[in-house]
């Protein structure tokens, strides 16, 4: 299979949060308009994301969920997982470390780091603190590939730097930094100030 666009990545993600969900009510199996009335997307969008992963629904009774679910994860799961780690313990960082972990098994929080040397050595939701100075040591001990940033804008630059060159093969930054990291290296930036204002145009507009 070709590379998935990034935004049907996406919804495929948010379509296995929904169909759990679904399956969690105890039923079987859901339609496409079904799916995409969870989502606010249109049911033509649902069916050809799923079409692109080569799954079809059984007639008259539509997707089975489990048996979607299952593909979906082996889409977009690696196979053995994947190791996180959380930089920058204040309170976005801990807030993700308590809902991500146990979420999915597939990604795995290993590790946390923090300027604060109040913060080394404690554990949060089953993570250990480390110093920002054993960052590079840690991401090879622990096989880690994936950072996700949530440190103060003006350290977000460094911080990304020695990630890139600790190994690391993809970023999810949380700062208002613009950060520029090399092909090989996959970069995701959430500009939490962007979105709220994005919410507050809408509504100032009457939607």
């Amino acid at each position: 299979m070709r590379k998935l666009p990034g935004k049907t990545v996406e919804r495929l993600s948010e379509y296995r949060r929904a169909l759990l969900r679904t399956l969690s009510e105890n039923k079987s199996y859901i339609f496409s308009h079904e799916l995409a009335a969870i989502l606010h997307i249109t049911a033509v969008q649902v069916r050809r994301d799923l079409m692109l992963i080569g799954y079809a629904s059984v007639m008259r009774k539509g997707y089975d969920i489990r048996e979607l679910i299952d593909t979906i994860g082996k889409i977009i799961d690696a196979e053995d997982g994947l190791n996180v780690a959380i930089i920058g313990m204040g309170n976005l960082g801990r807030a993700l470390t308590g809902y991500f972990n146990g979420k999915r098994t597939k990604l795995r929080v290993m590790s946390a780091f923090d300027v604060d040397p109040q913060k080394v050595d404690k554990v949060i939701s089953g993570v250990k603190f480390y110093h920002i100075n054993d960052l590079k040591q840690n991401i090879a001990e622990f096989n880690i590939s994936i950072a996700v940033i949530t440190v103060p804008p003006d350290h977000a630059k460094s911080v990304a730097s020695t990630l890139v060159k600790s190994g690391i093969k993809g970023i999810l930054n949380f700062t208002t930094v613009a950060l520029n990291v090399p092909e090989n290296v996959y970069l995701e930036e959430f500009d939490l100030i962007t979105s709220v204002e994005k919410v507050a145009y809408f509504v100032k507009e009457g939607q």
